[in-house]
């Protein structure tokens, strides 16, 4: 056993001391053109500019995102190889999967944070409220007459879950295979309320296109200032941020972690990223990989009783 340990430091080293030798790959379990597939690659040239390595994105959607985990958890732990993944997807993956079982914090070496975004209660206009407070009361004077549309197995999904069983109001869920397509039919007056990303539906609340009744971030957003927060709105439990983050294969060289977390954290420093991620609406987080290693068990322990209780399916 001393012997195998102390060849395993050794192949550790080795890896360190090569690191970067040749093209890195980002997998990411999300399709194209999905808020985690635009950070990263916001983030990819700039890591790749750092490293003086290609950086390239490797989509690999599907399973519950469990495909690409489960690819990375079987690279060589040379850090060429990483995932690029948000919680609390990647904690939820693992309770839900029909086809792989993985501890989401422990089967693989969290890198480093990259960002958060935070989702938005929306409403159609036809729905007699302006509050969270009306809403539920109307959803409960009309059980079963309103329709929540999501994008199956998606962050907002869970979320709009989580707030019905926290008011028990008897909302109908709708799914659609994506949100955009769920967002077009609560403007059309075929369903009542949705939950999605502040970039994507800020604008069109300010358009009055739809009726922006809360956010689930701890603090107000800049984009909707006079939005209130699901604390506000007497739900504190319906909170949540969504945080973007990178992560290697078991055992990655504490080296490795520690350069590519150096060049991240420096990444984020760049006015330019963040004015872009801004726009897009991201915030920026960064920090050492214990912070972000104590985010994913924060993370874990809070929605895996949720995901139990709800009975949500990714897949």
């Amino acid at each position: 056993m001393a012997a195998t340990g102390l060849g395993l430091a050794a192949v550790g080293r080795g890896y360190a001391q090569s690191f970067p030798s040749k093209p890195i790959k980002i997998v990411l379990p999300y399709t194209p053109g999905s808020p985690n597939d635009v950070l990263v690659r916001l983030v990819a040239p700039l890591l790749s500019a750092r490293l003086a390595q290609p950086v390239v994105v490797d989509n690999r959607p599907g399973g519950g995102t469990t495909i690409g985990a489960k690819a990375v958890m079987s690279a060589e732990p040379d850090g060429h190889t990483l995932l690029f993944t948000n919680t609390p997807t990647h904690v939820i993956a693992p309770l839900i999967s029909k086809s792989l079982t993985f501890d989401p914090i422990t089967d693989f070496v969290p890198i480093a944070t990259v960002g958060s975004t935070i989702l938005v209660l929306v409403i159609g206009n036809s729905v007699p409220a302006n509050s969270v407070q009306e809403f539920v009361a109307h959803a409960k004077a009309n059980p079963g007459k309103l329709n929540f549309g999501f994008g199956q197995g998606t962050l907002p999904h869970l979320v709009g879950e989580l707030f019905k069983a926290t008011t028990g109001a008897d909302i109908a869920s709708i799914s659609y295979r994506g949100g955009a397509q769920a967002v077009t039919d609560l403007m059309g007056g075929r369903i009542d309320m949705n939950f999605g990303a502040t970039v994507t539906l800020a604008p069109l609340a300010r358009e009055g296109k739809l009726r922006a009744l809360a956010v689930t971030g701890p603090d107000r957003s800049r984009d909707l200032p006079d939005v209130p927060t699901m604390t506000e709105s007497g739900l504190p439990n319906v909170t949540t941020v969504t945080y973007y983050g990178l992560m290697g294969p078991p055992g990655l060289a504490p080296d490795v972690v520690g350069r590519i977390n150096s060049e991240v954290n420096e990444i984020l420093k760049s006015p330019e990223l963040v004015a872009s991620m801004e726009k897009l609406g991201f915030g920026t987080k960064g920090g050492s990989p214990q912070d972000f290693t104590a985010l994913l068990r924060e993370q874990n322990a809070k929605w895996t009783p949720i995901v139990k209780t709800v009975g949500f399916q990714m897949e």
